[in-house]
């Protein structure tokens, strides 16, 4: 039979906190927490700023206190909310998509990886079943097609 977390006495059980902050700001709040909580060796195991959740931020530690400490004196970070966040509550933000979704002939991205990494191409092509596109780069003095994951692109946002 498996030990149940609870019945593991040096893993610590951790809570999801709300922090309210100021609108738009949810991302800085992140970072800069982020930032403070390395810093000052404050018990942080993740900070989570998803951008539908306009004007919170969740904050996993091991007590509240932690999370007082952390919010006090940062700018934009306004309170923590009374009570937890259920997992449940903030799951449909944690679920990952395919590479390949959202990517269309016609589209631009950047190349994030392999030996094109850092430049703007066109995809040209889309293979769902492989999981590959087939770009080509907008730099490149001719048009040569090459094909590569969909990992190794990522959209360029507000380009269409």
């Amino acid at each position: 039979m498996q030990p149940d977390v609870a019945d593991v006495p040096d893993k610590p059980q951790t809570q999801l906190y709300a922090v309210k902050v100021t609108n738009g700001q949810e991302k800085t709040v992140a970072e800069m927490l982020a930032d403070k909580a390395k810093i000052e060796h404050i018990s942080v195991l993740a900070i989570l700023a998803p951008s539908e959740l306009k004007g919170y931020i969740i904050i996993e530690s091991v007590n509240p206190h932690m999370v007082d400490e952390l919010i006090r004196g940062v700018r934009y970070a306004r309170e923590r909310v009374q009570g937890t966040v259920s997992p449940q509550e903030v799951e449909h933000y944690l679920e990952t998509k395919p590479a390949i979704e959202g990517l269309t002939e016609g589209t631009l991205v950047d190349v994030v990886a392999g030996p094109f990494k850092g430049m703007q191409a066109k995809v040209v092509r889309v293979d769902t079943s492989k999981e590959e596109v087939t770009i080509e780069i907008l730099e490149a003095a001719f048009s040569l097609p090459i094909t590569v994951h969909a990992d190794y692109v990522r959209e360029v946002k507000g380009a269409n």
